[in-house]
């Protein structure tokens, strides 16, 4: 059962002195409202906070993405106050005023039917009024609204986890961005470098005006799509300039991404970090008081009044709650495994990379015996840098990957 603290704020607004003593005082149970989750750091490179340096001015660490958002998101500051005034709230307090305002209305009541009013129109508002109350003051003393809050202040805190978690995918994002700019730029290098062999021979006459035409308008094309991708790459640096608090200016530089050791892979431990995903997460908590307020339409408890649709939609609701836990374990174990693939592509990247070594270092010898032009080195060389941001690229996709997976089993957000 829902209940809006705002309309209990409206109620308490209305009350009025103490009248006769129509509501007793009542023992208040004792009743914890159920502990919310709370917000975990999560990320595989977290560190203490009091280990915490800031970040030189215009630069950012991965390391501090999640304290600086925290910290500083003007998003995260507002839900902060939210949750304070939703955990700072007196229920006793409350209960307390409620009580003196059913009092009185009681005693006015009272009045009112000695006068022989008990059929008027402002009896039966007063009467409304206290049935209003009632549900409020019932709502309190069976602990109905402090679990309805506390499900508020778990929400709030699970929206700003996926805040933090949205700006390091956003920081992994820009990295990915600018490895595909240096893949651009070492494309059109080389492309410059044909161009003017190109350009060469159509002076000679060995090549038409169409083939020359066509391949600068190719460079054109991807000197075009590199400026996009630029623009792209100050867009997104100013939205997690954005997210840190820090002034838009799209600039921002990025650090590198601490590697996933070994020990970290082996922690791994598919069906514990399931159950604690699981434990976590707030869509499961959420589908499950679905499931809960079904259950009471259909039995009828508290305020609900079972129909006859109910009969059906219980079973409907079970279903879809099922398959909502059931969703959510396939979505966990797919990204175990995508862990576990990232880093067989990364040993795979390093193997190539290897291999481009040794051929550089062999067009490098053949070079200086005077066996291959300075183009045919430079492209293996490109190759070989092609190779080794391979491995970079790889690095930065397990350690995502890595990093959604803790994530994923601190708080139970699925990335």
């Amino acid at each position: 059962m829902k209940k809006q603290i705002t309309a209990l704020l409206l109620a308490l607004s209305l009350a009025v002195p103490l009248g006769l003593s129509a509501f007793a005082e009542e023992p208040s149970p004792e009743k914890d409202a159920p502990d919310s989750q709370e917000s975990a750091v999560a990320g595989p490179d977290a560190e203490p906070e009091a280990d915490y340096e800031p970040d030189p001015l215009g630069q950012v660490r991965f390391s501090s993405v999640e304290q600086r958002i925290r910290e500083n998101n003007l998003q995260i500051l507002a839900l902060n106050e939210q949750i304070a005034a939703l955990e700072e709230i007196d229920y006793e307090k409350q209960l307390d005023k409620l009580r003196r305002a059913l009092n009185s209305l009681a005693g006015s009541q009272w009045t009112m039917l000695e006068m022989g009013m008990g059929s008027s129109y402002a009896y039966d508002q007063m009467n409304q009024s206290y049935s209003a109350l009632r549900r409020q003051f019932d709502a309190i003393w069976d602990g109905d609204l402090q679990e309805d809050n506390a499900g508020i202040v778990r929400q709030l805190k699970n929206l700003e986890d996926q805040i933090a978690l949205g700006g390091e995918t956003m920081y992994m994002a820009i990295l990915a961005m600018e490895s595909q700019e240096d893949g651009l730029e070492r494309q059109l290098a080389a492309l410059d470098r044909q161009l003017e062999e190109l350009r060469l021979r159509h002076k000679l006459g060995q090549i038409s005006t169409l083939t020359l035409t066509e391949a600068e308008a190719g460079r054109a094309s991807l000197a075009s799509g590199l400026e996009t991708l630029r623009m792209n790459i100050r867009v997104y640096k100013a939205q997690l300039e954005t997210l840190l608090g820090a002034e838009q200016t799209g600039s921002i530089q990025l650090g590198g991404v601490p590697q996933v050791t070994a020990k970290q892979l082996s922690d791994m431990d598919l069906e514990a970090g399931l159950a604690s995903a699981k434990e976590a997460s707030y869509e499961l908590f959420d589908a499950k008081r679905t499931l809960k307020d079904t259950q009471d339409a259909y039995h009828g408890i508290g305020d609900y009044t079972p129909t006859l649709n109910a009969e059906h939609g219980w079973p409907a609701a079970k279903y879809t709650y099922n398959n909502t836990v059931q969703n959510y374990e396939m979505k966990f174990r797919t990204l175990y495994a995508q862990v576990k693939d990232y880093k067989q592509i990364l040993e795979a990247s390093k193997v190539s990379a290897s291999s481009k070594e040794a051929s550089y270092a062999a067009a490098e010898l053949k070079y200086r015996q005077g066996n291959i032009s300075k183009n045919t080195l430079l492209t293996a060389e490109d190759e070989l840098t092609a190779a080794k941001e391979a491995v970079r690229s790889a690095e930065n996709d397990l350690f995502t990957a890595y990093n959604n997976y803790c994530w994923a089993v601190k708080t139970g957000i699925l990335n």
